[in-house]
């Protein structure tokens, strides 16, 4: 199911679709970072005032974040207990700490 936080300026989706921010339907993020958290913070806070958090390269509003933050909190709650959802948070855990060791 996705939830739908925005719309862009040029017309893109930016949904929440099973447990991930999503541009157009490619993930972006799977957990938000407040602004001032990033290390970009002001450069992003320049260019979208009102932003106060960020989903991958997404600069989020309050509200927005809010949308979003409850969708990414709903669909952790659905557990996929099935052989095939437990291999697919495995797979998930795995390429996880293979990006993070700079494996791609």
């Amino acid at each position: 199911m996705a939830v739908l936080v925005k719309t862009t300026q040029d017309g893109r989706r930016v949904e929440v679709i099973d447990g991930a921010v999503c541009l157009d339907g490619k993930p972006e993020a799977t957990r938000l970072v407040p602004l001032l958290e990033h290390p970009n913070r002001q450069a992003i806070q320049r260019a979208v005032p009102g932003a106060t958090h960020v989903a991958g390269r997404l600069p989020l509003t309050l509200e927005e974040a809010q949308i979003a933050q409850d969708a990414l909190t709903e669909s952790s709650r659905d557990f996929d207990a099935s052989p095939t959802g437990i291999a697919r948070r495995l797979q998930d855990a795995i390429n996880h700490k293979a990006r993070m060791e700079g494996i791609e």
